[in-house]
This record gives C-alpha cells, sequence and structure tokens, in this order.
C-alpha cells in the first residue's frame, strides 16, 4: 500500500526557525490554491487507478489555519479519485493557535481520525522566542477538544534558554493532555531563518547538550509509557504513525500542492516551490513537476539501509537479501568498523539503543562504502 501527502502551505506568520514552504498571510489565495490542488488530483487520477492507499496526511505550512471546507473538499476529492484502504489512517497537522471546536468536528466528518499537533514547548517565552501564535494554555484547550481521539504532540529540544527540566514539563503537558503519541527531535537551523541569527551568536545549546536531553527524554518517556519506534518518533502501543512508517520502509507516496514529493516506481518527482507557477500548470492541464530522479540500484541499496536503521526494528536483512544479495557481503568492511554499535535480532540488523540518535555518523560508513562500489 501507499500514502498520499497533501500540502497546504499557509500559515498565520513564519516560525522563527522555519524553512519549509509556507506563506503567512495569504488567505485570500485559499479558494484559487485549493481548487488547483482538487485538479492536481484529476491530472493523476488514471496514472494512479491501480494503487490502494492506506494514509493520507495533511501538512504544511498550517493546514489547520485555511477554512475546513476546503479541507473536507480535499478529502472528498480523494475518495472520488482514489482507492483508500478498509481502515485508512488520516492525519492533519494543526496549529494550536488555529484550532476551534467547529473545524475538529468538520474534520472528523471528512474522515481525519489523527491529530498532531504542534506544542514544541511548554514554556511561553519559548514559544514567543518561536515566533508561535499561540501558548501553553491553547495547546491545553486543544487537547481537551481533542480527548479521546488519536494525537501527536511535537516536542522540540535545543531552544534558545531551554533546560531539561523545562523539557520534562513539555512532556508531562503533552501526556497529561492525552497524547497517544510524542515527536521528539532537535531543533534544525536552517541559514537564512531569523532563528540562525541567535545560532550565530552561541545562543544555542551545544549538540553534546541536546543530545544528553535526548536520552534523558528518552528515558523519561519509556517511563511514562512511550516506546519509541524511530529515533524522533514515540508511541503507546498501537498508536504508531503508519504514514511516517511507510517513509521508513521506503514505500510509494504520493504528493499534492506546492513543493509536495512523490515517489513512485523508483522515481521521485517533485513540484514548483513558486505559487504562481503551480497554478499555472495545474490551470494549463500539466503536472506542476520541477524535478525528475531515477532512483538507481546504489541509491536505493543505501537508502534501504539509511532508513531502516533509523527504527528501533532495524533493517530487514531478509527483504535486503531478496532485492540486493547478501547484506554482510557487499558491505564487509563498513559492517567491521560499525559492529560495535550494531546488533543483529533475528532477521533484522539494527542500531544498539543508546547510539541511536548518532545513527547519521554510523550510516556514512555505509555511503562510502557504497560509493567505493561505483
Amino acid at each position: 500500500m501507499a500514502g498520499i501527502y497533501i500540502h497546504i502551505p499557509f500559515c498565520k506568520q513564519k516560525c522563527s526557525y522555519c524553512d519549509f514552504c509556507s506563506f503567512p498571510n495569504k488567505s485570500g489565495y485559499e479558494e484559487a490554491y485549493m481548487a488547483c490542488l482538487y485538479k492536481e488530483m484529476e491530472l493523476r487520477k488514471d496514472e494512479l487507478k491501480d494503487k490502494v492507499f492506506d494514509t493520507v496526511y495533511f501538512g504544511g505550512g498550517t493546514p489547520s489555519v485555511i477554512d475546513p471546507k476546503y479541507i473536507y473538499g480535499a478529502m472528498k476529492q480523494v475518495k472520488t479519485l482514489f482507492s483508500l484502504s478498509k481502515n485508512p489512517e488520516i492525519t492533519i497537522e494543526m496549529n494550536p493557535g488555529t484550532v476551534t471546536e467547529e473545524k475538529i468536528a468538520l474534520y472528523k466528518r471528512a474522515g481525519i481520525n489523527r491529530f498532531s499537533v504542534g506544542l514544541q514547548t511548554a514554556i511561553d517565552s519559548q514559544l514567543a522566542d518561536l515566533n508561535r501564535i499561540y501558548t501553553a494554555r491553547d495547546f491545553a484547550h486543544v487537547a481537551t477538544l481533542l480527548k479521546g481521539e488519536n494525537f501527536n504532540a511535537d516536542v522540540m529540544l535545543g531552544l534558545k534558554g531551554q533546560t531539561m527540566e523545562d523539557i520534562k514539563k513539555t512532556i508531562d503537558f503533552a501526556v497529561l493532555g492525552g497524547a497517544s503519541h510524542i515527536s521528539m527531535y532537535a531543533l534544525t537551523v536552517e541559514d537564512g531563518t531569523p532563528i540562525y541569527t541567535d545560532y550565530l551568536n552561541g545562543e544555542l545549546p551545544d549538540e553534546d547538550t541536546v543530545a544528553n536531553w535526548y536520552e534523558e527524554g528518552r528515558s523519561y518517556l519509556e517511563e511514562k509509557g512511550f516506546h519509541r519506534y524511530e529515533i524522533s518518533n514515540f508511541a503507546k502501543t498501537g498508536r504508531e504513525s503508519r504514514h511516517n512508517r511507510n517513509y521508513w520502509e521506503r514505500g510509494e507516496y504520493v504528493g499534492f500542492g506546492l513543493s509536495a514529493s512523490s515517489f513512485m516506481h523508483e522515481r521521485r518527482l517533485t513540484n514548483t516551490f513558486d505559487q504562481d507557477e503551480y497554478m499555472k500548470c495545474v490551470l494549463s492541464g500539466f503536472l506542476p513537476v520541477v524535478d525528475c530522479e531515477e532512483v538507481d540500484e546504489p541509491t536505493a541499496r543505501f537508502e534501504s539501509i539509511m532508513l531502516g536503521l533509523r527504527t528501533a526494528k532495524g533493517l530487514d536483512l531478509s527483504a535486503f537479501e531478496k532485492k540486493y544479495g547478501s547484506f554482510f557481503d557487499r558491505y564487509a568492511s563498513a559492517y567491521e568498523r560499525t559492529k560495535d554499535y550494531m546488533t543483529v535480532e533475528g532477521n533484522y540488523l539494527k542500531i544498539k539503543d543508546e547510539y541511536l540518535y548518532v545513527q547519521n555518523s554510523i550510516v556514512i560508513e555505509y555511503m562510502e562504502e557504497e560509493k567505493k562500489g561505483d
């Protein structure tokens, strides 16, 4: 099965760390953009007629900032044009400062059954530094509206002025609010974003500090009943994100909307990031694709390793061998250099728990080995 991603580029204001394709205060474009998004789906219906989709994910931007009728319309279009599995997982990202009881009611009517709420931190002064448009109290209100629902809360590490006690308070806040899934990840500082100045001035926690916080946070989440199933993702049993898991298993997916990516038949497509270009292409009957990459076998092999080793379960050695041959024969040298950080459990090769956070430094050895093979 495969996944569907739908990009909603609108938001109320840019967060200080945001490098995503999003546009603040352009609500006047919502109707025209969504009409184009519906049409883009129509343009791909024949290509995707034989696919069964198990997940749908509304990301952004801030999907919850637009009129919920457009989310309802997008889901109606998905159900009309494409085949969904019997019990699909349908997720929407929400900013606590843009959510109402009426919106959630319409989302549920549309079939949305999973919600991802951007908490980031429960410390209001840190939210203000991030240029978030809500307070911890707003998150608590949204959590009340979502009582009994399957929802994720984001927790960000590495913020200006942050302490481990702040992180524990944020985790407690999310857990007490009823979150059944928590995404805990380090702040990524991108050049060109406002927060980059804080980074240059040395005002953000260093990598070692963040790594220590991550380990303490991981242990704290496990005490709360959340198991880690991927580097940044923790869930109550049965509440793992099926949509994200599809990415980590290198499954196929199709993306609709500005900047959205698709991966089908070992081919990766990326839509334009320019809103005017996107709308002109779609209205003219053309797909708004600006980049198309045929994924060759060496790249596919490395992606399988990289993504598999991000998960707590690890890389499926049997599945890898069926596609590419013996893992240990092909990567003997890289494995010899990294074996102290890894373990084999059944048919799975996994990074030991204590080293999973530094997965990139381990995986790079396999990239170098792949390059030598070329």
